[in-house]
């Protein structure tokens, strides 16, 4: 028997499934992060107009505890994976002949509309149960003003649930290992943008089909209940879920010329 546990984790796809698309992860995360978390630790007075909410980042403040978690979560994430491979290895994610592109696009359709869906509801249920809010979500909480950085400011327990989200579509499909990777690195860019705290009408990534950029998340980290969603905003529409001053500030801002900074 353990000669044959042995033989999983001498399988090529243990580093290549669990292992790289963690290192991906994180890589990638701070990749898009670290500007724009730089851009809000410098604040420089050209980029004030345009932050979200009207009052300086904590940049400095939660710096310290920010980098700790994300080390650490990293760490309880890794452990996991390892732990879950005989489980995971079952699954069909291959590193066989890649699919064509119509196949690919699709694929990442999916992901994206899969993860917001299921995502909208662990978020909805981080607020609406008590204890999940007090003892998990109000880590990610601690940060009313965030900066991209924050993207990954969770409590480990939420850093898991939300990782094992990700993974739901790729294993349901039993997609190529490249189509993986590709998708978590848009995964980990819509988390370091979506925390960027500035509304630059230039960030190309807010014209994307029901993305709204920074500014939807902003709200829900300003007024706490509402937004739920991650990528795509329709899912709150869908539900009532919207946060009211969001709305109000979406349509003065699209009803003002995108570059002018008394938009924002």
């Amino acid at each position: 028997m353990w000669s044959q546990i042995g033989a999983w984790y001498l399988d090529p796809r243990f580093i290549e499934i669990p292992i790289t698309t963690l290192a991906l992860s994180l890589g990638a995360f701070l990749a898009f992060a670290t500007p724009w978390t730089l851009l809000a630790y410098f604040d420089p007075v050209w980029a004030q107009p345009y932050r979200i909410q009207n009052k300086p980042f904590d940049v400095s403040r939660y710096l310290r505890r920010n980098l700790w978690l994300i080390t650490r979560n990293a760490l309880i994430m890794l452990a996991v994976l390892v732990l879950i491979w005989p489980l995971l290895r079952l699954s069909e994610i291959h590193d066989g002949i890649l699919p064509e592109w119509y196949v690919i696009a699709s694929q990442l359709v999916f992901f994206i509309l899969l993860d917001d869906y299921l995502y909208y509801w662990l978020h909805r249920s981080m607020h609406s149960q008590k204890w999940l809010l007090k003892h998990v979500h109000a880590v990610h909480h601690e940060i009313r003003n965030p900066c991209a950085l924050a993207g990954n400011y969770f409590h480990w327990l939420e850093y898991l649930l939300t990782g094992a989200l990700a993974l739901v579509g790729p294993i349901l499909v039993g997609c190529h290992i490249v189509v993986l990777y590709v998708w978590i690195i848009i995964r980990q860019l819509e988390a370091a943008d979506g925390h960027a705290g500035y509304d630059f009408p230039w960030n190309p990534l807010r014209y994307l089909p029901f993305y709204d950029g920074p500014v939807y998340h902003d709200f829900h980290h300003a007024r706490f209940k509402g937004n739920y969603a991650g990528f795509l905003h329709y899912v709150d529409r869908f539900y009532g879920t919207y946060i009211k001053e969001y709305l109000s500030y979406r349509y003065k801002r699209w009803i003002s010329r995108p570059s002018d900074p008394s938009a924002h």
